[in-house]
């Protein structure tokens, strides 16, 4: 019995985590801004190209930015993809522009990343 009822916490928590409010993808609009799960902002970088299943911003770069992670498990859907970095890791992107945090972003609404360089964005549904 006990083992029954580990298997059923186990199986919500892990279904719990697939989802997102609206069902729709990994990222929330909030204000007009599309934010992670906990609730800070997204960002794309410019110079990142849109389609092309990788991101150009890896290595040191993503100790400032990083990268909004994707499961192993995860799968593409709707207007989200899954990508892969430079490490082998996976990372959601939006119409195939990778999603980043900034972190100087402190709290949820901080929306400090947008135009640094002339080259971040806030990310938008």
């Amino acid at each position: 019995m006990k083992l029954l009822a580990a298997i059923a916490t186990l199986s919500i928590a892990l279904l719990s985590g697939c989802a997102t409010p609206g069902g729709s993808g990994p990222a929330t609009n909030m204000n007009g801004m599309l934010v992670g799960s906990n609730q800070m902002t997204l960002y794309t970088f410019d110079r990142d190209v849109a389609g092309s299943g990788w991101s150009v911003f890896n290595g040191p770069c993503a100790t400032n930015w990083p990268p909004l992670m994707a499961a192993e498990s995860d799968q593409s859907r709707g207007d989200y993809s899954v990508i892969t970095r430079d490490d082998g890791k996976k990372q959601w992107a939006l119409k195939g522009k990778p999603l980043y945090f900034w972190i100087k972003d402190s709290k949820p609404g901080d929306t400090t990343g947008d135009g640094v360089n002339g080259v971040w964005r806030i990310a938008k549904p």
